[in-house]
């Protein structure tokens, strides 16, 4: 038997490509429909930050004109009174973390045997700095010197010098030594209890 197609139109698989046309269709729209949400939360995003924006300022402008506000009420002198007063409070703490134990530690370490101690008085600078005049009697000009260059060799004073000296009629030198004091931190404290108390009694060896 003779099988002939006399068709003018070749045969096509249309429900096939109906198909593909379909999921094309639907990974568009797809797409499409992400797009737009993603869209949506930016542009609501974008207005709630821009309404945190508009309130933050309205606060920076609030807060500044407080601060103008305040500004205007504060008395010049009243702000210097307070400020003095905080000075000085700073000075009676930074006197409070003074330790006499540590200071007499480092004069049992550098006084010469010829040398003795009779007044020890520290004094607090603006600066901050500890400036303490030390009160010494020495047999001989070089157990003075001796002494001021065992303070600074120890290194917990700087700037030692004899500001005033003068020869008694037995020939023993008094002199005030003036220095400025570093204590040294709490961990590397030096001496004891003990040791400050025979140099506040004795003051020499």
């Amino acid at each position: 038997m003779l099988r002939t197609n006399l068709s003018t139109r070749p045969f096509y698989n249309v429900r096939a490509v109906q198909i593909a046309l379909g999921a094309a269709g639907a990974l568009v729209l797809a797409i499409t429909l992400f797009n737009v949400v993603q869209i949506a939360r930016l542009a609501m995003s974008q207005q709630s930050l821009g309404a945190r924006a508009a309130e933050a300022e309205d606060e920076a402008a609030r807060l500044r004109a407080e601060a103008a506000r305040i500004l205007a009420q504060i008395n010049p002198q009243e702000l210097q009174v307070v400020a003095n007063a905080a000075r000085e409070a700073n000075q009676i703490i930074d006197q409070r973390a003074f330790s006499w134990t540590e200071l007499f530690a480092q004069f049992e370490a550098t006084l010469p045997p010829d040398v003795r101690i009779t007044a020890v008085q520290p004094r607090l600078e603006r600066e901050g700095r500890f400036i303490v005049a030390i009160g010494v009697e020495a047999r001989r000009a070089e157990d003075l010197d001796a002494f001021i260059e065992a303070l600074e060799t120890d290194g917990a004073f700087h700037n030692v010098l004899a500001i005033q000296e003068q020869t008694g009629v037995t020939g023993l030198i008094r002199a005030i030594v003036e220095g400025t004091y570093v204590p040294p931190p709490r961990d590397a404290a030096v001496g004891s209890p003990e040791q400050a108390a025979v140099s506040r009694q004795g003051g020499g060896r």
